[in-house]
């Protein structure tokens, strides 16, 4: 009964709710507000303290709208969740690469509501869907999280350690699907976004090479009127020179391009909680290089004492 009445809350409830919800988080969650805020600033150095304010109320309003609409999902049958998406722009793209049998990398952002972007790829197509993902630090979120994303048949590989069973969904010709906008710093390589030097992972282009499978930028949108459109672009074309360190910059530069293009066209509605220059810019984010530095000291302390308990005596 209470399921059934969550999953039929009217979308413009939703929207109405979520948007309080961020609105109040705005003021409440004072350390991401100006997280967000310093992004926007090192991306729009041009811009207006109160251009600056605007934006930053607005991303938080879409955060809002999102986790309510993730909650909603995991009340959803099949056919509510593919009710929930009123446009797929580019569903041709997905069809033609899956015909040529060397399965396809989809990579999207945190837009929108990226989860259903995710959830709706395998119950429209009725073909399964494997994202990528991290484990969630609270044990009973990640667990969560994975039930949700994996109720309608899409399946879930964690990040570390992943590489070969990444490589092996591929050569059996399937989908799958993962973020950009997050990296592992010992995995990640050099470049550009937003026109300042950041770091991303070169697995999808890596990926694309060996098994020449196909790269598709997807992501989710909300329209003004607070429903949701998915688009598929053309594939990417991949360089391949011989020279593999190259190949993967570039390639990867690519994918970071075509998802700052759409980052730029809806900036709202990116997730700008992250620190995406951490690596490059760590003086933008002094409170993380503060607990980094505490971090490897405190590691640093732990070795020498490990290395004096251990030594002959």
């Amino acid at each position: 009964m209470l399921r059934a009445f969550i999953a039929h809350i009217p979308r413009r409830h939703i929207v109405k709710m979520g948007r309080l919800l961020g609105f109040l988080m705005y003021f409440i969650v004072v350390p991401h507000r100006r997280l967000v805020r310093r992004n926007l600033r090192f991306c729009y150095p041009q811009w207006s303290r109160n251009q600056i304010d605007k934006l930053s109320r607005e991303i938080f309003k879409n955060a809002g709208i999102t986790f309510i609409e993730i909650w909603q999902m995991s009340f959803f049958s099949r056919q509510q969740l593919l009710g929930t998406v009123k446009r797929v722009q580019g569903m041709e793209h997905i069809v033609s690469a899956l015909k040529q049998k060397r399965g396809a990398i989809v990579f999207t952002a945190h837009m929108a509501n990226w989860e259903l972007g995710f959830l709706y790829g395998g119950c429209y197509l009725g073909w399964p869907v494997t994202g990528v993902a991290r484990h969630i630090r609270l044990p009973w979120l990640d667990r969560w999280f994975y039930r949700l994303r994996t109720r309608f048949g899409n399946k879930i590989v964690f990040k570390k350690g992943a590489l070969p069973e990444m490589r092996q969904i591929l050569r059996n010709g399937e989908i799958l699907a993962l973020t950009l906008d997050q990296s592992r710093h010992k995995q990640a390589i050099e470049i550009m976004f937003f026109g300042h030097r950041a770091t991303a992972t070169p697995g999808a282009a890596l990926l694309s090479m060996r098994c020449k499978s196909p790269v598709i930028p997807s992501f989710c949108i909300r329209e003004p009127n607070g429903s949701l459109t998915i688009h598929f672009a053309p594939p990417l074309k991949m360089e391949k020179t011989g020279d593999l360190r190259t190949d993967l910059r570039i390639n990867t530069q690519k994918m970071v391009d075509a998802m700052e293009t759409m980052i730029r066209r809806y900036p709202d509605q990116w997730i700008w909680f992250q620190r995406p220059w951490k690596k490059t810019y760590p003086q933008l984010y002094p409170e993380w290089s503060a607990r980094r530095r505490k971090h490897k000291k405190r590691n640093k302390g732990g070795t020498r004492r490990k290395r004096i308990g251990t030594g002959p005596g």
